[in-house]
C-alpha cells in the first residue's frame, strides 16, 4: 500500500479566504466485482493506470481550488461494505487528518450513503466521492440558466438517496393536530417529499428549455447551416482548438471540466461553405448515469450533429482509454462510433510529442483502415489544421471540382459570390467586358452555381 505523500510549506496567504485542506485517495481493487464481470465477459477493456488515476483526481480536485495536501493509492482486494477501504488505512488517513487539519477527504470512487457517513464518522471530517467531487465542479463552472439547472437536477437526484447522511434532525416527527393526530410523517419522509417536488419543477423547466432549443435548431435548419460537434475527454484540447478554428474566445485552460455550457459559433471553410462548430462538456470516466441524463438536452447537439470530431488528447499517456470512455458515452446517446463518415477523431497536443512518438503516432494513423478517420493536429500551433478543415469541407459539401466560366458585364454582381465560395486560380479580363475565370470549388458550390447561371444570360458555365 503506497503512503500518503505530503507536500512542503505552503506560500504566503494573500488577502482572501483560505483554500480549504484536502486529501485525495485512489482505491484501486484487484479483484473484479460480479458486476464488472457481468458487463465485459472475457473482455478485459482500456484501463488507465493507477498514476494516471491519481492524477486526474488531483486534477478534478484543483478545478475547484482546493488546497491539496495529501494524495495516494489505496490498494486493496475488493471493497469493504462499512467503509469501501480497509480498516487500517481508515486508521492512518485518521491520523493525517488531525495532523494536517484536513478538511475535505475526496474518494475516487463511488461511495454508497452509509460508507459516505460512516467514513465522516471515523475520520471526523466531510467526505466526498467522484460523483459529489464531479457535480461540485459543474456547479461552479455552469453559466447558463440551461447548465445551472441541469446542475442542479444532477444534483437533487444524487442527494436523494442520501437524506439519512446529510441531515441531523430525521429523527424528529410531526405529530398530527388534536387527539386525533397520529405520529404524523417522520422528517425524513417530508423532506424526500420536498425534495421529489423540487426535481419535478426542475424537469418541467428543463423540458421547456429542450423545447426552446429544438426551435432554435428548427430555425437553422432553414438556413442551411451543418453542425460539426467537438467532444472528448475533458482538458483534451477542445476548446483551444475551438477557438482557432472559430475565432471565438471560449475559455481554454489546462483545466479539467474548463467547459460546461454548450457554444456555438458559425465560421466559413476555406471554400466558402459556411457551418457552425459546437463545443461540448468534456467527458470523464466513470461519468454518473444521472448525470448523463441531466445533460443530455445539452448533449442533444452532438446527438443531431452532421459530423462529430471526437478531440483526444494524444500525448497522454492513457490515450487509448479516455477514448474508450468517450465512445462509451457516445453509444448511450445513440451514436454509430464506428461511423467513420460521420465520426473523425482529431489527435491534438502533437506539439508535445517528441520526433520518436510522433513518427510512431503517425505510423499508427497510416495504419487505420480508413485514412481520413484520423487527423494528426496542434491546437496550439495550428498545424494540421488545414487539412482537417478541407476534410470537413469535403465531407460537408462534396469533392472540389475545377470549374470555368465566363461572366459578360451584366453578371458583374456574380463575381463577389465567387469570390467567397470558391478558390480562383485564374482569371483574364477581356477587351469586351467578358471576364473570364478558371475556379475550384464544392459540389455543393458548383451545383448553386450552375443553378445561378440557369437563371442568368450573363453566366456561361464550362466543364
Amino acid at each position: 500500500m503506497a503512503e500518503f505523500q505530503e507536500k512542503g510549506p505552503r506560500g504566503p496567504v494573500e488577502h482572501r479566504r483560505e483554500p480549504t485542506r484536502a486529501a485525495v485517495l485512489v482505491p484501486v481493487f484487484r479483484q473484479r466485482s460480479e458486476a464488472e464481470n457481468r458487463a465485459t465477459p472475457g473482455l478485459e477493456p482500456a484501463r488507465r493506470s493507477d498514476d494516471a488515476r491519481l492524477a486526474e483526481a488531483v486534477g478534478l480536485a484543483a478545478a475547484i481550488d482546493l488546497d491539496i495536501v495529501a494524495s495516494s493509492i489505496v490498494t486493496g482486494q475488493k471493497p469493504q461494505p462499512a467503509t469501501l477501504i480497509g480498516s487500517g488505512k481508515v486508521e492512518e488517513l485518521k491520523g493525517l487528518v488531525a495532523a494536517e487539519a484536513v478538511g475535505l477527504v475526496i474518494v475516487d470512487h463511488p461511495l454508497t450513503p452509509v460508507q459516505q457517513r460512516n467514513l465522516e464518522k471515523e475520520l471526523e471530517t466531510k467526505v466526498l466521492d467522484r460523483t459529489g467531487l464531479i457535480l461540485e465542479i459543474f456547479g461552479r463552472r455552469a453559466r447558463t440558466k440551461e447548465g445551472r439547472l441541469q446542475v442542479e437536477l444532477a444534483h437533487l437526484n444524487y442527494q436523494r438517496g442520501r437524506l439519512v447522511r446529510s441531515w441531523t434532525h430525521l429523527e424528529r416527527q410531526r405529530g398530527g393536530a388534536g387527539f386525533m393526530g397520529g405520529p404524523g410523517e417522520t422528517q425524513i419522509e417530508a423532506d424526500r417529499r420536498q425534495l421529489q417536488e423540487k426535481i419535478k419543477r426542475l424537469e418541467k423547466e428543463l423540458e421547456q428549455v429542450r423545447r426552446t432549443r429544438q426551435l432554435h435548431r428548427a430555425k437553422r435548419r432553414k438556413r442551411p447551416h451543418p453542425i460539426v460537434a467537438l467532444v472528448g475527454y475533458t482538458n483534451a484540447g477542445k476548446s483551444t482548438l475551438f477557438n482557432l478554428l472559430t475565432g471565438a474566445d471560449v475559455m481554454a485552460r489546462d483545466l479539467l471540466f474548463a467547459t460546461l455550457d454548450p457554444t456555438l459559433r458559425k465560421t466559413v471553410l476555406p471554400h466558402g461553405t459556411e457551418i457552425l462548430f459546437s463545443d461540448t462538456v468534456g467527458f470523464v470516466s466513470d461519468l454518473p448515469t444521472h448525470l448523463v441524463a441531466a445533460f443530455r438536452a445539452t448533449l442533444e447537439e452532438v446527438i443531431e450533429a452532421d459530423l462529430i470530431l471526437h478531440v483526444r488528447d494524444i500525448a497522454d499517456p492513457d490515450t487509448l482509454a479516455q477514448a474508450e470512455d468517450v465512445r462509451r458515452i457516445l453509444r448511450d446517446l445513440d451514436v454509430d462510433t464506428e461511423d467513420t463518415d460521420h465520426v473523425v477523431e482529431v489527435w491534438n497536443k502533437i506539439d508535445r510529442l517528441d520526433e520518436d512518438a510522433l513518427h510512431l503516432v503517425a505510423a499508427s494513423r497510416a495504419s487505420l483502415a480508413h485514412p481520413d478517420a484520423a487527423f494528426l493536429v496542434s491546437a496550439v500551433t495550428g498545424e494540421g489544421t488545414e487539412a482537417l478543415l478541407a476534410d470537413i469541407e469535403r465531407r460537408i459539401a462534396g469533392n472540389m471540382t475545377d470549374v470555368s466560366l465566363d461572366v459578360r458585364p451584366e453578371a458583374m454582381s456574380f463575381i463577389p459570390w465567387l469570390y467567397d465560395n470558391a478558390t480562383v486560380l485564374a482569371r483574364e479580363d477581356g477587351e469586351d467586358g467578358v471576364v473570364h475565370l478558371k475556379a475550384e470549388m464544392t459540389a455543393s458550390a458548383r451545383a448553386e452555381l450552375r443553378r445561378l447561371g440557369a437563371s442568368s444570360d450573363g453566366i456561361t458555365i464550362a466543364g
